[in-house]
C-alpha cells in the first residue's frame, strides 16, 4: 500500500494526517495547577502538635478543594492586616504568588486591639489602605485577591441570640470590595448565622472548649471543617473557583483526616 492510499485510509477513520504521520497523539492538557494563598490569623492559621485540637480553617480547606489547587496557609497567629504586611509576610507570599493563583485575605480580629499600636487599624481608613495592599500587589502578579470578612467569635446575649463581634470592620471590608471589584466571601455573617442555627451551647462543640480551657475564638476540627466548607461554598458562589475545582461540599468529613504536625525546629 502506498503512503498516500494509507494516509486515505487513516483520514477515513477520523485520525489527523498529522498524527498518522507522527503515530503518537498528545493528550489535550486538563486544567493546571493553581495555589490559593492564605493570608490571615490564628482562625485559618496552621496549629501544631503542641496546640492540638486547636484548629484553622485553613487546615481544613484543602480537604473540600480538588488535589490540583493547591493551599499555601500563610496565616499566622496574632496578626492583623497591618502587622502581616509590616513583618513581611505579604512580600513572602508575593514572592511566589503566580498568575492564575488566588490570595485570600481574612482579618480584623487583631486590627481591633486599639490598645496594640503595632496591630490596630481604623475600619475606614487604615485597615482599609493596608487591605488594598493586598488587592494591589496580588493583581501586580496576575493572581487574584479575595477577600473575606472576619469568622464571628462565640458571643451570645442572655437571650441566647449570636451577637456581632467585629464592630465596622466587615461593612468596611464589604465597601472595599465593592470599590475594588473584588470577589467578597462574607464569612461574618455566614459564620454568625451558622452559630445563631447550632446555639449557644451546640456551638460549644465546634470551638476549642476543653477542660482547661473555653475558647470562643478558635475551632476544634469540627468547627475548623464547618467555616472552610463556608469558604468553599462562597468561593463557588463568587465564581471565584468552578464546580470542577471544589468536592465534598454535602459530605462529611471525617476529623481524623486532621493532623497536627511538630513544630519546625
Amino acid at each position: 500500500m502506498s503512503l498516500t492510499r494509507r494516509h486515505v485510509s487513516l483520514a477515513g477513520l477520523g485520525i489527523p494526517l498529522a498524527l498518522a504521520m507522527t503515530g503518537t497523539a498528545q493528550a489535550s492538557p486538563g486544567p493546571r495547577s493553581r495555589t490559593l494563598y492564605i493570608a490571615g490569623d490564628s482562625t485559618a492559621a496552621q496549629k501544631y502538635a503542641d496546640a492540638a485540637p486547636e484548629t484553622g480553617w485553613g487546615m481544613a480547606l484543602p480537604f473540600l478543594l480538588q488535589r490540583r489547587m493547591k493551599v499555601a496557609n500563610h496565616a499566622v497567629n496574632g496578626r492583623s492586616s497591618k502587622s502581616f504586611v509590616d513583618e513581611g509576610r505579604l512580600e513572602v507570599i508575593l514572592s511566589s504568588i503566580r498568575p492564575g493563583d488566588l490570595l485570600i485575605v481574612q482579618f480584623a480580629h487583631n486590627d481591633e486591639k486599639a490598645t496594640d499600636p503595632s496591630r490596630y487599624t481604623e475600619p475606614w481608613t487604615t485597615y482599609q489602605e493596608y487591605l488594598r495592599r493586598y488587592v494591589e500587589g496580588a493583581r501586580a502578579r496576575g493572581a487574584r485577591p479575595v477577600l473575606a470578612t472576619a469568622v464571628e467569635w462565640r458571643r451570645f446575649d442572655a437571650d441566647g441570640r449570636a451577637v456581632p463581634s467585629h464592630g465596622e470592620y466587615p461593612a468596611a471590608m464589604r465597601a472595599l470590595a465593592e470599590e475594588e471589584q473584588v470577589a467578597l466571601l462574607d464569612i461574618q455573617a455566614l459564620s454568625l448565622a451558622l452559630w445563631q442555627e447550632l446555639g449557644a451551647e451546640e456551638t460549644k462543640t465546634y470551638f476549642n472548649w476543653t477542660a482547661a480551657e473555653q475558647d470562643n475564638t478558635h475551632f476544634n476540627p469540627p468547627g475548623a471543617i464547618a467555616v472552610a466548607r463556608l469558604l468553599a461554598r462562597e468561593l463557588l458562589r463568587t465564581r471565584v473557583l468552578a464546580p470542577r475545582d471544589v468536592r465534598r461540599l454535602d459530605e462529611e468529613i471525617p476529623q481524623s483526616w486532621i493532623t497536627w504536625p511538630e513544630a519546625a525546629a
